[in-house]
């Protein structure tokens, strides 16, 4: 029997058929009414910076592709980037605000996993973004996966799933290595760096932000094409409002449909104007629909690539090819470019 989180995967495909059966409109979301009452959205913020998610400018600014996704369900809801409000907290403090209603959503990079759809009294989104294990190499050695790594030395930090990851992989794959493990992150970047090792294991975006911030010559360090594990970040809400998880499904779905039929903050406008295709005219509110379903504006996903631009613009500008990180988009392109993101059918 499917829990609350994977029947909100399904709850769009049940709203798409009931509109097209001609039925109403569902209820109005209870957490979007109180967002609506209130004229701010809370989202989860973080007590320092976790680049290219959550992170603070040299203008004491707010940015991140989470900071923007939070900006973007604002925009749908309430028609204006500008009334999200995030609330600074620290990773243990996150699911705890959010039962308590302190923050309406979290996004921050944070995994679906068993245990908090089961046991927090939480409900997830679809999935936004997929990251796992990787391998970041020094560039001279000419590799780009890690077959190369065959009798070279990898890193990784003590006692940490990613250990066991990557010693599991290069079996697999049979490549025979030698594992250094160190108890401190800072000594296993230090390790890295002085070059005691080939390769250092890690997150992906970490190993980007890394790659950017903390080494002299970014452009000599590769992160490698292998994706050793892949975990699901989602939007986390409260149990028992399917409505907005509705709400934040349609929201990332019309962020990816944007992207796919080339819709960006540039031209949303004039796309809307002369709409090139049904999809696009449903999407940015030329056939009227989209708004109702969800108790919204039929323009809200007009306004909201307007504010913030479509999936890939979001990507680019906080992690990928606009950003300090250039980390690539591999798993988390359109499904129709190599990845696995997609949306729902919008009908």
């Amino acid at each position: 029997m499917f829990g609350k989180a994977m029947k909100a995967i399904f709850a769009s495909g049940v709203m798409t058929v009931a509109g097209a059966a001609g039925t109403t409109a569902l209820a109005e979301s209870a957490t979007v009414k109180t967002i609506k009452e209130r004229g701010t959205l809370m989202c989860s913020g973080h007590n320092g910076s976790y680049f290219g998610f959550v992170e603070v400018n040299d203008k004491n600014e707010w940015k991140g592709l989470d900071i923007d996704l939070c900006r973007a369900l604002t925009t749908a809801i309430l028609g204006d980037p500008s009334k999200a409000q995030i609330v600074p907290l620290s990773w243990a403090q996150r699911f705890p605000s959010l039962q308590s209603g302190d923050v309406d959503i979290v996004i921050k990079a944070t995994g679906w996993t068993m245990g908090r759809d089961t046991e927090l009294g939480l409900q997830f989104s679809l999935p936004y973004f997929f990251g796992g294990t990787q391998l970041m190499a020094h560039g001279d050695l000419g590799i780009s996966d890690a077959t190369g790594l065959a009798g070279g030395t990898v890193c990784v930090e003590a006692g940490t799933t990613i250990e066991r990851i990557v010693a599991d992989y290069l079996k697999t794959i049979s490549v025979e290595h030698t594992m250094v493990s160190y108890e401190k992150a800072a000594e296993l970047r230090s390790a890295y760096l002085a070059n005691r090792c080939d390769a250092f294991a890690g997150w992906g975006p970490n190993l980007a932000v890394l790659r950017a911030t903390e080494i002299e010559n970014p452009d000599a360090h590769t992160i490698l094409n292998d994706q050793l594990s892949s975990e699901p970040i989602a939007a986390a809400m409260r149990q028992g409002d399917e409505s907005f998880v509705d709400t934040v499904n349609w929201m990332l779905a019309a962020l990816l449909l944007a992207e796919e039929h080339g819709v960006t903050q540039a031209n949303v406008e004039e796309m809307a104007a002369n709409p090139p295709n049904p999809t696009v005219a449903r999407l940015l509110g030329n056939t009227p629909g989209i708004g109702e379903r969800l108790s919204l504006r039929d323009t809200w996903a007009r306004e909201m690539i307007g504010a913030v631009g479509n999936f890939a613009e979001i990507y680019d500008r906080n992690l990928g090819a606009n950003s300090p990180y250039k980390l690539d988009r591999g798993l988390n392109n359109l499904w129709s470019h190599g990845g696995v993101l997609y949306s729902p059918i919008l009908d």
